[in-house]
């Protein structure tokens, strides 16, 4: 991920929280001549691997502000260790947003993005301008992944051996070798494997290996807790929901129940995608969300033209 400007943010309970911006100036946004900002969020290990292709595309004509969640990336360890559910997140978004002076932007999620996505937009409607909710479910995701709650039920004993055997569960973590690992990821068809390329995983894979085992169990657990389900009919801007036909982390089934909950919403599935969607099929989701944007947003650029 390449940035233009890089800086820091402070949490509700204190995190450090890295973001970067790019895209055109403050002026130039200001002026009318270029789109409202976007705000980035990540599925969860990922610290921009969705957002690799998109990212620069949009950062053509609007600032576009992408962040890493607490114990991800450049950000800091939670100060509160109790905080890493899908709120705590949520918050972290906003303090983001008052950091970078963003007043209000559209949202876009991948994966356990669209959770805190969601969630943002309970705790602060008006600073919502659009949802851009992409390969990701409302929530208890640990009860759809392959269509079966098997992840649910297996997750505690996991977090269980993770924490009687930290430092071995460490090493083993931080040791697989992305080339095996995108291997199997194809074999086991979690991945597009004509689309997608090995580089893009191995990006996936180096941020995943950096965080600790302990932390990115136990986030998994609580966002498969979390629902924003109750949210979605109260949503009164416009959203996107992108999905991809072999997602087996969160079945496009969800999806499309989604899209036909919040008022308005636009339905958008990529043939033969996986989870990986944004990076198996960029151009795809550039274009539809381009023809999104100039159907839903193009009145608001213009009228701000005229008042300019």
């Amino acid at each position: 991920m390449q940035y233009d400007r890089q800086a820091f943010a402070t949490a509700p309970d204190g995190t450090r929280l890295f973001y970067g911006v790019r895209g055109p100036r403050p002026d130039v946004l200001e002026s009318g001549s270029s789109g409202p900002t976007w705000i980035l969020s990540d599925g969860i290990g990922c610290d921009g691997f969705a957002w690799r292709y998109l990212q620069p595309h949009l950062a053509e004509r609007h600032r576009v502000v992408h962040w890493h969640y607490r114990a991800h990336g450049r950000s800091g360890l939670p100060v509160d260790s109790a905080r890493i559910d899908i709120a705590a997140h949520a918050r972290d978004l906003l303090a983001v947003m008052d950091a970078a002076g963003i007043e209000s932007a559209i949202l876009a999620g991948h994966s356990m993005g669209t959770q805190v996505s969601l969630e943002a937009y309970r705790l602060a409607p008006d600073r919502v301008r659009g949802l851009a909710l992409l390969c990701g479910s409302y929530g208890k995701i640990t009860t759809t992944f392959h269509g079966s709650d098997v992840l649910k039920t297996v997750l505690p004993s996991i977090i269980d051996v993770v924490e009687k055997n930290q430092g071995l569960a460490r090493a083993v973590w931080g040791r697989i070798p992305p080339t095996l690992a995108f291997r199997f990821a194809q074999l086991a068809r979690e991945v597009d494997a004509l689309a997608i390329r090995e580089e893009d995983f191995r990006f996936y894979m180096e941020h995943v290996a950096s965080m600790e085992p302990g932390i990115f169990f136990a986030m998994l657990r609580l966002a498969g807790e979390h629902t924003a389900e109750d949210v979605l009919e109260r949503i009164h801007v416009p959203a996107l929901v992108v999905a991809a036909e072999r997602d087996t982390f969160t079945p496009y089934a969800l999806a499309q129940h989604m899209a036909d909950v919040i008022p308005g919403a636009e339905f958008f599935l990529l043939r033969g995608a996986s989870h990986a969607a944004p990076v198996e099929q960029p151009v795809a989701v550039e274009v539809r969300i381009a023809k999104w944007l100039a159907d839903r947003f193009a009145n608001v650029a213009s009228s701000q033209r005229q008042a300019g």
